[in-house]
């Protein structure tokens, strides 16, 4: 079911086109890990200084997802401690970028290597063990069965045991927020596992340097694509794990709303610009 390889001369032109670190760092990648010899299901997990637990969450992925062949791909995100070296002996396919570019950017690139391996379905969870798993099957199941393009993952409709307060009042203000933006019932904007079709990730456009959850999430159902929600759970922080990236939560909270709306009115202006194309055409 893996896509065929891309041509040299396009590769190299993708690649050309990418930061150098970047760049350098998927040229290695491909070179280990040819393209188009990918399993089915690609689990992209971007990861910062993330040692302590990416092995495990590695381990905990299932070698087979809503029974396709599944595989890991582990961006590692300007790490300066050993999380690329326990990813790697965890089993996942890694890929050292060695300038931190933002975890926006890292998903981006795992997204391409992804399709680039031949992945007809994307996956994501993150590298500090929050999210479960086994719980993969239920959001990579909806778009094999041809209900869904796009499954986001939901703490509100499922289980969430974090104990911030303020995260859990954001997560709900947030919901409503883009529920009201999308008109369609969103609960968890901000949920870090999600699955979607591999084509989609390459005709949404995605530019966040860091909030790309939001970005994603909108840009996909504003293009008309199918986006449905599970249930999940989000986990305590485990022992050992490294602290939240994402600062003090009202900083993180303005910086996610500015996410948010910018990714709606980018997309908004590009369903005008599409509709006044096709006034054009058929006038």
């Amino acid at each position: 079911m893996t896509g065929a390889s891309t041509p040299s001369s396009a590769l190299d032109g993708e690649l050309a086109q990418m930061h150098p670190a970047e760049r350098s760092a998927a040229a290695s990648f491909l070179a280990q890990h040819p393209p188009g010899a990918g399993a089915p299901v690609a689990v992209v997990i971007p990861a910062y200084n993330e040692e302590p637990t990416v092995a495990t969450v590695v381990e905990e992925i299932p070698s087979q997802i809503a029974g396709l062949a599944a595989e890991v791909i582990v961006v590692v995100d300007g790490a300066t401690d050993a999380t690329a070296e326990k990813a790697a002996s965890a089993g996942a396919l890694v890929c050292d970028v060695k300038v931190n570019r933002g975890q926006g950017l890292v998903f981006k690139l795992g997204y391409w290597l992804a399709r680039k391996r031949g992945a007809e379905v994307i996956a994501t969870i993150d590298a500090d063990g929050q999210y479960e798993p086994l719980e993969l099957d239920r959001l990579v199941e909806p778009i094999i069965s041809g209900r869904a393009d796009f499954v986001n993952g939901s703490r509100r409709l499922g289980t969430e045991l974090t104990t911030d307060p303020m995260r859990h009042a954001g997560v709900i203000f947030f919901g409503g927020v883009v529920s009201v933006l999308l008109r369609q019932r969103i609960t968890d904007p901000a949920c870090g596992i999600r699955a979607f079709r591999a084509s989609l990730t390459g005709a949404i456009t995605l530019e966040q340097r860091q909030y790309q959850t939001s970005e994603a999430l909108i840009a996909s159902a504003m293009s008309g694509f199918r986006v449905i929600e599970v249930a999940t759970t989000m986990r305590d922080r485990p022992t050992g794990a490294t602290k939240t990236k994402k600062g003090p939560n009202l900083l993180y909270g303005l910086r996610f709303a500015r996410a948010i709306l910018r990714t709606w009115s980018r997309e908004r202006r590009a369903a005008r610009t599409r509709l006044r194309s096709e006034n054009t055409q058929y006038s």
